[in-house]
């Protein structure tokens, strides 16, 4: 039996997801009134690029040691040496068989360096996942529209690929970059019709105050959810820095996110201390669970 390492959806399940954009999302931080509904479960998954310095062994160790569900191993951005490791030494079995050892499930592969093509085929044949990649350079407001959709297009090539191999591609914002404000999202939401591609909100690269909003766009698009808010050092992580991540998960819940929330920092510390970072920053997560959604 194959072994469903991400959660699939299918193109209707995608559009009626979408559709929440345009919803709103009420009353943020209250919890939400699931009339006999199961509430929505937080799973929590970290990136390897937390443990840089480590071989990809020892970061999967560490991860599972602190109790996250899933994984986001990098290629070389920053220098992190991951993913092609990975791919030159332990290809997919080895792989499938170092997640297996420490109850990890397979989340994603960020590739802001190499690109999705690159790891393809390893992601697939690892058991598919979500590409996390960015978008090219921003443009005037009065060719966004235009951009957008042209940007979309130029990915069914690499889209036609990740429906071969079980995967999804994620799009994420950033300054400088063409998706980087909310009419940006909006645009990106309005355009894309492939239920293989989606979007990442970084709430880093956006004011604090529209990251609600941006999730509420992305809606049933959004495949990957960074819990980072743009502070030095360790205040990039929830519970180290000031914001009150509490508002954020009570709108994932809203619009009943499929995937994991994935606490996150550039510049991480020795494993040691950034063990003990994740550490309270998977503790501060599952007490703003609790006030935004409550107990099942």
């Amino acid at each position: 039996m194959r072994r469903t390492t991400v959660h699939e959806i299918g193109r209707r399940e995608f559009l009626a997801r979408a559709a929440v954009a345009t919803a709103g999302v009420g009353l943020l931080g209250a919890r939400p009134a699931w009339g006999g509904k199961t509430p929505w479960k937080m799973r929590l998954s970290a990136s390897s690029i937390d443990f840089t310095k480590l071989k990809i062994e020892q970061a999967c160790e560490r991860i599972a040691a602190l109790g996250f569900e899933a994984i986001d191993i990098w290629s070389p951005h920053a220098g992190c040496p991951h993913l092609d490791d990975v791919q030159s030494r332990l290809g997919p079995q080895g792989l499938k068989e170092l997640l297996a050892k420490h109850g990890l499930k397979l989340y994603a592969f960020s590739v802001y360096s190499g690109g999705y093509p690159k790891y393809a085929e390893l992601l697939g044949k690892a058991g598919g996942g979500v590409a996390v990649n960015g978008s090219p350079g921003k443009c005037p407001p009065s060719e966004l529209t235009a951009r957008m959709k042209a940007f979309i297009e130029s990915l069914e090539g690499q889209l036609e690929t990740a429906e071969k191999y079980n995967s999804y591609i994620a799009i994420e914002n950033h300054g400088g970059a063409l998706l980087s404000s909310l009419d940006s999202f909006k645009a990106f939401v309005d355009n894309n019709k492939n239920p293989r591609l989606g979007l990442a909100v970084a709430p880093y690269h956006l004011p604090a105050a529209s990251v609600a909003e941006a999730i509420t766009i992305a809606g049933g698009q959004l495949l990957f959810f960074y819990a980072w808010q743009n502070g030095g050092g360790l205040k990039q992580l929830p519970g180290h820095g000031p914001t009150d991540f509490t508002p954020w998960l009570a709108v994932l819940a809203k619009i009943d996110y499929k995937w994991y929330v994935n606490p996150f920092m550039h510049g991480e510390p020795a494993p040691e201390e950034m063990s003990k970072a994740l550490e309270k920053s998977r503790d501060y997560l599952k007490a703003c669970y609790e006030k935004a959604v409550g107990s099942e």
